[in-house]
């Protein structure tokens, strides 16, 4: 089982002060593995949804699929369009254990997310990552979800319940399926772990991608149904409609 990074030397180089940047090997401007040039580069995400944060031409507007059917959490916040290198990045960290370059993306959320709270978006009271079915998560060795939430929730000074929700079908890997296809295969997937409170709380939960939200909409309903008064999401990357 691969639980921990490849290598002592990914973890000790995220501790030094003086760091390289992770995309380009020079030398990073400041506290973080990046340079300015590089994080300049990075697929920001620009005109979006209000609500899904689904790329649109400009600022301020609404999805048709969010105006026709509004969906069960409040909003999207994520960064990034999924899009080179950002996709890449993220498939390394979550497919190759290469820690620093998650830890690398989850600092880059938080200071996105603590600049959306300056600017009025209510913090959340609860941080929950989208879980894995203990199958796939033994495969993998971690769940990608919780090493995010645990990295936010220390810079954010949001507590967080990693194993508040669970995944109780293994449903098949959804990167490949079509919005009603996904939606058919989550019927029933999640549960809230026993004794879990969700009354009246401000949740956000945890991912890396938001792709159709299928996943989002499933446990935001689950929440909702809970009690919780508020469900947002917080991610990595939102994906653009096919073709865009």
């Amino acid at each position: 089982m691969r639980c921990q990074p490849n290598s002592t030397f990914q973890v000790y180089n995220w501790l030094k002060n003086k760091q390289s940047c992770l995309l380009c090997d020079e030398l990073a401007d400041g506290a973080l593995a990046i340079c300015t040039n590089c994080e300049a580069e990075l697929p920001w995400l620009g005109g979006h949804c209000q609500v899904c944060a689904l790329p649109l031409p400009s600022h301020g507007l609404v999805c048709g699929s969010c105006l026709k059917k509004p969906p069960s959490f409040t909003k999207v916040e994520t960064p990034w369009r999924y899009a080179f290198p950002i996709d890449s990045l993220i498939t390394r960290f979550k497919h190759q254990a290469k820690w620093p370059l998650g830890r690398l993306l989850g600092e880059l959320l938080s200071h996105h997310l603590q600049h959306a709270f300056d600017n009025g978006l209510k913090k959340p009271e609860l941080l929950l990552p989208v879980p894995l079915a203990d199958k796939r998560q033994r495969q993998r060795g971690f769940n990608q979800a919780q090493l995010l939430a645990q990295w936010l929730s220390a810079s954010l000074h949001v507590p967080q319940q990693p194993h508040w929700l669970q995944r109780i079908i293994d449903t098949p890997a959804q990167q490949q399926l079509d919005a009603a296809t996904r939606k058919r295969n989550l019927r029933n997937a999640f549960a809230l772990k026993a004794g879990s409170s969700m009354t009246g709380l401000h949740v956000a939960l945890i991912d890396d991608v938001l792709t159709t939200g299928a996943t989002a909409e499933s446990l935001a309903q689950l929440l909702s149904k809970a009690g919780a008064a508020r469900v947002d999401v917080y991610c990595l990357a939102r994906t653009p409609k096919p073709g865009d």
